[in-house]
């Protein structure tokens, strides 16, 4: 059973929304921490509304910090309660989806994931398991959970843009590729936009490209 996400939203500045843009937080922060880069997508997409969760859990220690699933690495949990995160998680934020679609009376041809590090993580999980493809997937300085199952566990594939910056020192750059190449092998549109001398963020360089593939995925 999944559990109702606090979220920020802004509505498409058209006021009718064609398409919807979810973003998906890193460990420790929250959505509002990505809500303001639907400030920038919006002149350029007007017919976009923005939605952005905060993750049901809480980081240990952090009042205003929250995770989608514990990592052991940072919070000393252990690999079995990271996996029990990571169903619960999974099945709050598709249901998150359906919700705001419906919301917006849109279909998931509409809509688009923007996650960043662990909310990354999150959109290379969720969107292949989902029934229907949305539009498109953009993954930041993120990885792929468990390339293994991939094959076995897609059921949609939407077209994907991975990117990350190559001075990364929280999640290592090379995982940039590796999700690329399980994804292009399990039959992924994938694109991926390296992002130079960038740690662990997002440069102008990749709002461009973000801005790029979601003009060129959602309808309108």
């Amino acid at each position: 059973m999944s559990r109702l996400l606090k979220f920020g939203r802004k509505a498409a500045a058209s006021g009718r929304a064609r398409s919807l843009v979810v973003f998906l937080h890193g460990y420790g922060a929250n959505g509002a921490d990505l809500l303001d880069i639907g400030d920038v997508l919006a002149p350029h997409l007007p017919d976009t509304a923005f939605a952005a969760p905060d993750a049901a859990d809480r980081v240990p220690g952090a009042p205003m910090g929250y995770q989608w699933f514990p990592i052991p690495a940072f919070d000393g949990s252990t690999q079995e309660q990271a996996k029990a995160g990571l169903v619960k998680a999974t099945a709050d934020v598709s249901d998150f989806l359906d919700q705001r679609l419906a919301h917006e009376k849109l279909g998931p041809q509409a809509l688009a994931i923007v996650g960043f590090s662990q909310g990354a993580m999150m959109s290379l999980h969720v969107a292949p398991r989902r029934a229907k493809p949305m539009a498109a997937v953009v993954a930041i300085s993120g990885r792929l959970i468990a390339p293994e199952l991939l094959a076995a566990e897609t059921v949609s594939r939407p077209p994907v843009l991975v990117m990350h910056g190559d001075q990364d020192a929280v999640v290592p750059f090379g995982e940039m590729a590796a999700a690329a190449d399980a994804l292009v092998a399990g039959g992924f549109d994938t694109y991926g936009h390296v992002m130079k001398g960038m740690g662990h963020g997002i440069s102008q360089d990749g709002l461009g490209q973000m801005l790029g593939f979601l003009k060129q995925h959602l309808p309108g």
